[in-house]
């Protein structure tokens, strides 16, 4: 990790050390994603901004740091990074490159987070909700997320692959001191971004921070015909604890659900 860049340009410094390209290009809009937050009005004004290659300035760490220079722009739009290191080097890979970045929240992830999930039940029937089902506001995921920051045993994870938002990880803590040691588990992925291990990924970013909070275990359910699911949380390691019948009805149907559970080391 970049000792040198400024702490809100590490989730960029990490997508430019994986990345194989000799030119990249990113939208305003995927790095926003990427860093969770706004770049400064300077970004959007001044070419100069993306030129710094010296202190106080530290932002150009983030890409200096892994080879690249800025190559061309377009104020508001894109920029355009270029691999000075590989530049010549005919045989780096060049295929396309799908570049997944796990990161915890903020609070101004707050309105892409629902159009996130707003996009997930569309897609699917075996989320708790369906299309327009649940109501929202970006200043009450602002205040959540706020919560759980102050809690410390709960979070969100968000999955950014390149530079979309593509899925998420809800953890969520015991609500008492006999429950502390277990926590709620929600996993959501676009169906764009499916087959691409992100939910496996999303998972093993949230067991690392829920050992480090002194989670114990994991909980989770799942609706019983939802196979690909279940198939992923038993590669995971959980195990089958019981079943909600007509947990759920969906189309006018009552629907089962798993619940499933995991120890995990602290």
């Amino acid at each position: 990790m970049a000792k040198t860049t400024e702490a809100k340009y590490i989730p960029l410094f990490e997508y430019f050390k994986v990345t194989n390209q000799r030119e990249v290009t990113l939208s305003f809009e995927q790095m926003e994603a990427i860093l969770g937050q706004p770049l400064p009005n300077t970004a959007y004004l001044s070419q100069s901004w993306w030129k710094k290659t010296k202190p106080p300035a530290l932002h150009y760490f983030a890409w200096v740091d892994n080879g690249f220079s800025v190559s061309e722009i377009d104020l508001g739009n894109y920029i355009i990074f270029r691999n000075s290191i590989h530049e010549h080097d005919t045989s780096s890979k060049q295929e396309k490159q799908d570049i997944l970045i796990i990161r915890e929240a903020e609070t101004e992830d707050a309105r892409a987070f629902i159009q996130l999930q707003e996009a997930i039940y569309s897609e699917t029937d075996f989320m708790l909700y369906g299309k327009s089902e649940k109501k929202q506001s970006v200043q009450g995921i602002r205040k959540r997320l706020e919560e759980w920051k102050q809690s410390r045993n709960s979070n969100l994870f968000l999955a950014i692959m390149n530079g979309e938002y593509a899925g998420y990880l809800v953890i969520i803590g015991g609500p008492s001191p006999r429950a502390s040691h277990r926590a709620s588990v929600v996993i959501g992925v676009k169906q764009a971004f499916s087959n691409k291990g992100i939910a496996s990924t999303l998972m093993y970013h949230g067991e690392n921070w829920a050992k480090e909070v002194g989670i114990e275990k994991l909980e989770l359910t799942v609706i019983k015909e939802n196979m690909i699911a279940q198939k992923l949380y038993n590669k995971l390691g959980f195990e089958m604890e019981g079943t909600r019948k007509n947990a759920l009805r969906i189309h006018d149907h009552y629907v089962d659900e798993f619940y499933m559970g995991k120890m995990i080391d602290t």
